[in-house]
């Protein structure tokens, strides 16, 4: 019998024009012309120009004919509106959350970034004797324990050195607790592990474990965690499928971990 055939590897003109739509999303201009798109992608014009065209033509990408400049298009909203739906019936992380949760014994949450808070958008909840939970809509301040943390481990340093000169930061509880030292011996931690933890220090009982969850421009998108009454020795195995759900969702949204150092490599 043959072999099944792999399909890991990559086609040239999908990756290029996944690469050109991320650059036009990317870029801090409504349009780019066609030499700056074709330099950031690393592409000929020649080429670049072609798939412009068809992208195109599927009302993915407009063309300004005064400017000769690109954009996206309208029919990115269809697609993204099929996806947004899917996000909200809790069909692509709901999943995830799932067997999560089981592998933990815990409460597993997903929540996203907005300004300085972080929403709870899905969670799951695995019947027990004894559980912890709060509600879909919950806001935290994104400083808060260890979803704080995680989040702000892999920050841009500009953006987290801005964030820190902040007054009240909940990284350890109460603001007046708050320690710069031991902070970034935690987010060094987690750039390492992928993950942060909080042993009942927010919440006494309550412990959390939680791994950043990223975008397609390696952005922190928002926040995978576990919350439960697990103990402190379970943190390591416990973070490791934290951080390994995370890391899956991340690449379903388009994330291909050029920052997440050594934890691309364990296992989920």
């Amino acid at each position: 019998m043959s072999a099944k055939p792999e399909y890991t590897r990559l086609v040239p003109a999908v990756d290029q024009a996944s690469r050109i739509l991320l650059c036009l999303s990317g870029s801090a201009s409504q349009s780019l012309n066609l030499t700056d798109i074709c330099e950031t992608v690393g592409i000929y014009k020649s080429k670049g120009y072609s798939i412009l065209n068809t992208l195109q033509k599927f009302g993915f990408v407009l063309k300004d004919p005064a400017t000769k400049t690109y954009s996206l298009g309208l029919g990115l909203i269809s697609l993204s509106r099929k996806v947004l739906d899917g996000l909200n019936d809790n069909k692509v992380v709901g999943p995830i959350l799932e067997t999560l949760a089981r592998s933990t014994r815990s409460t597993a949450l997903y929540s996203t970034l907005s300004d300085e808070n972080i929403f709870v958008v899905a969670k799951h909840e695995e019947e027990q004797a004894v559980s912890v939970t709060i509600r879909v809509g919950y806001r935290f301040h994104m400083t808060h324990g260890a979803i704080g943390k995680a989040v702000v481990a892999f920050m841009e340093e500009g953006e987290r050195e801005r964030l820190l000169k902040q007054k009240n930061l909940f990284f350890h509880g109460n603001a007046s607790r708050f320690a710069r030292g031991r902070l970034d011996a935690e987010c060094a931690r987690c750039r390492e592990t992928g993950y942060a933890f909080d042993m009942g220090e927010l919440n006494p009982g309550i412990n959390v474990v939680a791994s950043p969850v990223f975008d397609a421009h390696e952005s922190v998108k928002g926040c995978m965690f576990i919350m439960g009454t697990f103990s402190e020795s379970l943190v390591g195995e416990y973070g490791d499928l934290v951080a390994g759900s995370a890391r899956r969702f991340s690449a379903m949204l388009g994330a291909t971990a050029p920052r997440w150092r050594g934890w691309e490599t364990r296992s989920p």
